[in-house]
């Protein structure tokens, strides 16, 4: 019997469902500047900005992990694609830029269209909420590579930013506040580790009491975009410093934008980290520097300001509920 494209593992006609399954999607998200529909090889974005005087690009491209993991054991789709473009509008916002578009990479093994169909509806929700348009993407479908249910995401987002409103920590200087902002979890890192400790003792479904939701739906919280909480602060150019806390932490991520000839340090007591680190420490019996090293701790972003713009800028931010948790200082 011949051998065709569909019996190696590659299903052509479940590449055209899902592409007519996202193009309403898709569409929701585009704008004046959006100048081709899906489906051509490359995506064109008017670029043309007056209302800039030296417009920079900014550029980034991420993941979203192991979190994936949960949402295949959760059978959810739908919020995954959410966290991988708030995670991405937050990287770039830390340079001080808005989103312009977004293009997403979905891969797995067989392609299930009613489910790339939600990751997508993912996408869009998040991109809608941050004023982006989302203009290309990939599928691809590869069998043998991943495992039979199960698909990996990645992005990559531009943005833009007036040359000399550029947030780069160079203006940073002793005694700075650095001024942090909750997360809504573990967001879209340490989610190895988490998954190691809660799901050797747990289920997904498992309901503890200290949660107010199950361990998938706990873990699943949707990484949070603070786009429409900084941007006010930047008009305002009341910003040195901006540090997206994933990978690494509090520490790790936060000495990136602290100039070479400076320090900073932080006070553990002035927030309590919320339930779900707690109940990893606990069951894992991890140290306090191994959860600092990769969890952000409640910590979603931290902000630089001069003391003499902390007032201001704890006002503009109340609503939430904003902590001081450190400063910058000489090194020692």
């Amino acid at each position: 019997m011949a051998i065709s494209y569909k019996s190696a593992g590659v299903d052509i006609k479940a590449g055209d469902e899902t592409v007519n399954l996202i193009k309403p999607l898709v569409r929701k998200t585009f704008n004046k500047n959006v100048l081709t529909d899906i489906g051509h090889f490359g995506g064109f974005y008017d670029a043309s900005f007056p209302e800039y005087k030296h417009p920079i690009l900014v550029a980034s491209s991420d993941g979203v992990g192991t979190k994936l993991k949960i949402a295949f054991l959760t059978n959810t789709h739908n919020t995954i694609g959410q966290c991988l473009v708030n995670h991405s509008v937050n990287d770039i916002l830390c340079c001080g830029a808005k989103p312009l578009f977004f293009l997403d990479y979905f891969a797995t093994g067989k392609l299930e269209p009613s489910i790339a169909e939600q990751v997508v509806a993912g996408f869009v929700t998040a991109c809608q909420e941050n004023g982006c348009a989302l203009i290309g993407g990939e599928t691809a479908e590869m069998p043998s590579i991943y495992s039979e249910g199960e698909y990996d995401i990645s992005g990559t987002i531009v943005g833009v930013v007036e040359k000399d409103r550029i947030i780069d920590g160079k203006s940073i200087k002793k005694d700075d506040i650095l001024l942090a902002l909750p997360s809504t979890g573990l967001h879209t890192n340490g989610y190895s580790l988490a998954r190691a400790v809660l799901l050797s003792e747990f289920t997904v479904d498992s309901k503890v009491p200290e949660l107010e939701k199950t361990i998938g739906e706990t873990l699943l919280a949707v990484h949070k975009s603070y786009l429409h909480t900084i941007s006010p602060l930047l008009e305002k150019n009341l910003i040195k410093g901006i540090s997206h806390i994933t990978g690494g932490g509090i520490v790790g991520n936060t000495k990136r934008i602290i100039p070479k000839n400076l320090s900073f340090e932080i006070d553990w007591n002035s927030w309590q980290p919320p339930p779900i680190f707690q109940l990893i420490q606990r069951v894992g019996k991890i140290e306090d520097e191994e959860m600092r090293n990769v969890f952000n701790l409640g910590i979603g972003l931290i902000v630089v300001v001069s003391p003499e713009k902390l007032d201001q800028s704890l006002e503009m931010l109340k609503q939430e509920k904003p902590i001081i948790i450190g400063k910058v200082k000489n090194l020692d």
